[in-house]
């Protein structure tokens, strides 16, 4: 077994002086690697093209300009973060983040041998009840930061051997990474890019990044609006939301590739949490993966659901999962025929 990713921060290598349970079994990723190897000699950032074009700076300006009335998330709260204002997400137009360094815990096509070099953006457009980085995304610890800082850690986490570069939770903050991104390129940095959202954001925004995100890393948490309304935050529209955005970065990315060494250099990803009683519908989730995407969609079924923050105000979800519960969703996956199925 390994430990939640907010015990792994707490524990983690030192991160910036500004200051899951994955349950490791078999899976098949050397195939994934034999059937789609890439050569990584040959291997180029989507992004680094799109930047000698100047198309990476078009989109600069037209994301800063929705920063005007934000619409970057499906709540489209219009607050006007250029002028300080506060969105829902409790961000204006400052970047915070929380640490950043390479991080072991992630899947192991992220990880690899020099791990994800993780970076962990404060503040979330999606609050859940029972997130387990709470402090990062309810109350939002961290330190404010420039575009400059930014990209020297995404430098910073190129030399020190990572294999990519995840931006966790980077929903509310897409205007400051092209930014940084940018100034990023201009000093060398190569590694490929990881979009590590919760599964709720804008279709608009997505469609906007298109050849500049290289591998797609979303959550997709519940079947049923009532309870992602319930659980987080009145999300009343998150279900078709993530399934378009998904769908769409399916589109962009296509299936996940790996390097000759089983590293991920393209694709996505999907996470799903299972939950107790099945809140999160993983029977409907596996069905809609095999059915709308490809039943060799790469996907994370995860077994680290613990009560965290405010769900001890809910009954039903405040306990752990139990091992029917688990065997019942692998039992579910094994059934929908998903193929590639990291745990």
């Amino acid at each position: 077994m390994g430990i939640s990713r907010r015990i792994f921060l707490n524990r983690a290598l030192p991160v910036v002086p500004f200051a899951m349970i994955h349950t490791q079994c078999h899976h098949p990723s050397e195939r994934i690697s034999m059937d789609t190897a890439m050569d990584v000699s040959r291997f180029e950032p989507s992004y680094l093209k799109v930047e000698r074009e100047g198309r990476l700076a078009q989109l600069e300006t037209e994301l800063w300009e929705i920063l005007r009335s934000c619409r970057l998330c499906p709540r489209k709260c219009g607050a006007n973060r250029l002028e300080g204002k506060t969105g829902f997400c409790s961000s204006t137009d400052r970047l915070k983040i929380a640490s950043f360094g390479p991080h072991f815990g992630e899947e192991r096509p992220l990880v690899g041998t020099g791990g994800s070099g993780t970076i962990f953006f404060s503040n979330c457009n999606l609050l859940c009840c029972f997130c387990q980085n709470w402090e990062i995304n309810h109350r939002g610890d961290g330190n404010t930061v420039t575009h400059d800082d930014l990209a020297d850690m995404m430098l910073s986490l190129q030399r020190r051997g990572c294999h990519n570069v995840n931006l966790v939770t980077p929903t509310h903050v897409v205007p400051h990474i092209v930014r940084a991104l940018r100034l990023a390129i201009k000093k060398g940095f190569v590694l490929p890019l990881v979009y590590n959202n919760g599964g709720y954001d804008s279709l608009e925004v997505i469609r906007m990044l298109d050849g500049i995100i290289d591998i797609y890393l979303p959550d997709f948490k519940y079947q049923d609006a009532k309870l992602a309304v319930k659980y987080s935050s009145g999300a009343s529209n998150y279900p078709e939301v993530a399934a378009a955005t998904i769908k769409e970065m399916h589109r962009q990315v296509g299936e996940l590739q790996l390097d000759s060494k089983g590293v991920a250099r393209r694709g996505l990803i999907i996470r799903h949490l299972v939950m107790p009683d099945n809140i999160a519908g993983t029977d409907r989730f596996v069905q809609w993966v095999a059915n709308d995407l490809t039943v060799t969609t790469y996907v994370n079924l995860m077994a680290q659901y613990r009560p965290e923050h405010k769900a001890f105000d809910y009954p039903e979800i405040s306990r752990r999962i139990t091992d029917h519960e688990w065997n019942q969703a692998l039992s579910w996956a094994k059934n929908a025929g998903l193929i590639h199925i990291d745990l």
